[in-house]
């Protein structure tokens, strides 16, 4: 396949690409915009590769955006482009709902008018993936109950929302157009290449840096944590075996509190690079005011990509972390450039 990916400098997205480009024959043109979060240096390894192609292009932009799938023909879209961090959507939610409802909307139109002039065994092929988050569902405080592809839509924050207006956009697609979409909705994600504001880097890099870790409230917020690359995996088995028009929840199977989080990695550090004088890397936790809206526990039902397309996670939490961890301690060129501000004066591609 010939796969349009947007977002594919990001997090999640850079590392499907990775993987496609290393483990699959499939070909990639990665679409974006090259927000802060869009780091080309996770792509380092793949960027000189004949399979991939870069486009630096705002998904807003539907002239722009004709005009590649017309380039490319692309077999399949994977829509990651997305502004992502709960907390910079209480700053600032215009942003989040330009990028995750207009830019969503201006993607469908590109892919439906491409879509709909394709010979008919290659319009049979086509799919368009769009990838969000078990954020849609609110909040699981109070009760033992795990988020379903059948659970309500309950988005507490400006980005939850904004993904869930995203989602219904994909479904309406399908239903009014017969546009061939699938949707995934995973739980948190982490793993190597993660920007540093998120909780697991933003936590290793203060405390090797000697520095407070701060966890927002009383740290019981419960997550289900999934590694990256199991992501991955179960991204491209529902692409390749999803049924049009289905959702497919993609989870970790690892509720943990965030307070376990944070001491968990203390625990990993204090074995890999202890501190002087004996001190642990706990000792550094400080319990910081929680942020507006902050949900409690989200918890994902996997059953249905496992029991219907055989997926089911590689890493447990801790062997995930373990890789995690040695990543963030073994690649400091990565990092350091991140944090430094570096990684943004080495834009290729004009903006379009």
């Amino acid at each position: 396949m010939r796969l349009l990916i947007t977002g594919g400098s990001g997090f999640i997205g850079s590392a499907l690409v990775r993987y496609l480009i290393d483990h699959t024959d499939h070909e990639v043109c990665n679409i974006d915009k090259l927000t802060y979060a869009g780091n080309p240096d996770s792509l380092r390894s793949v960027q000189d590769n004949n399979r991939y192609w870069f486009e630096r292009m705002d998904i807003c932009d539907t002239a722009a955006l004709t005009a590649l799938f017309g380039t490319y023909r692309p077999t399949a879209v994977i829509h990651l482009a997305a502004e992502s961090h709960v907390d910079r959507s209480i700053e600032g939610p215009a942003d989040f709902i330009t990028t995750n409802l207009v830019g969503t909307c201006s993607l469908l139109e590109a892919a439906r008018l491409y879509w709909s002039e394709l010979p008919g065994q290659a319009q049979s092929r086509f799919r368009f993936h769009h990838v969000s988050t078990d954020e849609v569902y609110g909040d699981l405080d109070g009760t033992k109950a795990l988020f379903t592809e059948e659970s309500p839509y309950r988005p507490s924050s400006p980005y939850s929302a904004s993904k869930a207006g995203s989602d219904h956009l994909v479904r309406a697609w399908y239903r009014t157009f017969g546009l061939p979409v699938l949707v995934t909705n995973c739980s948190n994600n982490y793993g190597p290449y993660q920007f540093p504001e998120k909780l697991i880097p933003h936590i290793l890099l203060s405390a090797m840096a000697e520095k407070d870790l701060p966890v927002y409230g009383d740290g019981q917020q419960i997550r289900d944590w999934l590694y990256v690359d199991d992501h991955v995996r179960g991204l491209i088995k529902v692409l390749e075996e999803g049924k049009v028009g289905e959702t497919y929840n993609i989870g970790g199977l690892n509720e943990k509190t965030n307070l376990e989080v944070v001491e968990t990695l203390c625990e990993l550090l204090d074995a890999r690079q202890p501190l002087a004088g004996g001190r642990l890397y706990r000792d550094l936790i400080t319990f910081v005011q929680d942020r507006p809206g902050h949900d409690r526990r989200y918890a994902v039902d996997a059953g249905k990509i496992t029991g219907e397309l055989g997926w089911q996670p590689q890493e447990t939490f801790e062997s995930g972390l373990a890789k995690t961890l040695d990543w963030y301690l073994d690649n400091p060129w990565w990092w350091r450039r991140v944090i430094s501000g570096e990684y943004r004066l080495e834009r290729k591609g004009k903006l379009k």
